[in-house]
């Protein structure tokens, strides 16, 4: 690491807390329905809030489990017959991803940040840091470059101001299997987890997608009203 990086690093670690007293158009929570928006309209993604005051240990909730969570069903591009076949030699064609939100992301948080992604999001296929506004300077792109690499952890980008432009900025890398002990670990302490494994197993099984017991989907007129009350209330 270059000597201008680590100045870098030190002075925003020193002024991220000037950035955490600032008042935020946004909270983390309000983030989801622009996730779910963008999963569902451009990956075919349903996706699942899982609330961390739900766990029954609450102090490690959130390196535990992650802030959502989604799952991707082969069912309308595979005939029935192949969704037959693929049971019976094991390969379901279920993908399921996971997503740690933050509001902002710069090198001031970016170690816990992408750690905190790793820790609770590299159970799935393919896990995320989801931000709606990061550092765009080349030093940061190249460190977290670095990191994805090396971890796995991908980087998508919410944009608030045009949900539609929302985007992957680093693809995760995709695992052929689940950790399943970390699964199992996760569904022990979060129902939410398990209502969402019980839901993505009835979905499949049934060749009927209930979209309703997933996160709701904004239309996009919803989203950007919400985007223009929040400008009137925070000008």
């Amino acid at each position: 690491m270059s000597k201008d990086l680590e100045k870098r690093i030190l002075s925003d670690e020193e002024n991220s807390t000037l950035t955490d007293k600032k008042e935020l158009k946004f909270s983390e929570k309000e983030l989801h329905k622009y996730l779910s928006y963008y999963l569902y309209n451009y990956h075919f993604i349903y996706s699942k809030t899982i609330f961390h005051q739900n766990s029954n240990k609450k102090n490690f909730a959130q390196w535990i489990h992650p802030d959502l969570v989604g799952v991707y069903f082969p069912i309308t591009d595979w005939e029935n017959e192949v969704i037959d076949i693929a049971k019976d030699v094991g390969s379901l064609g279920i993908k399921l991803f996971s997503y740690e939100l933050k509001i902002e992301l710069n090198f001031g948080n970016l170690r816990e940040s992408f750690f905190q992604a790793v820790s609770n999001s590299s159970w799935a296929h393919e896990g995320y840091l989801v931000v709606s506004n990061y550092d765009r300077d080349e030093e940061f792109s190249e460190e977290y470059k670095r990191l994805s690499n090396s971890f796995g952890i991908g980087l998508i980008h919410l944009d608030i101001d045009d949900p539609d432009s929302s985007r992957i900025i680093f693809q995760a890398k995709t695992k052929d299997f689940i950790d399943i002990d970390t699964v199992n670990k996760i569904a022990k302490i979060n129902p939410d987890f398990k209502k969402f494994l019980k839901r993505v197993k009835t979905d499949f099984t049934s060749r009927e997608i209930r979209k309703e017991e997933y996160d709701k989907i904004e239309m996009i007129e919803n989203l950007e009203n919400k985007k223009s009350l929040e400008k009137t209330n925070h000008p």
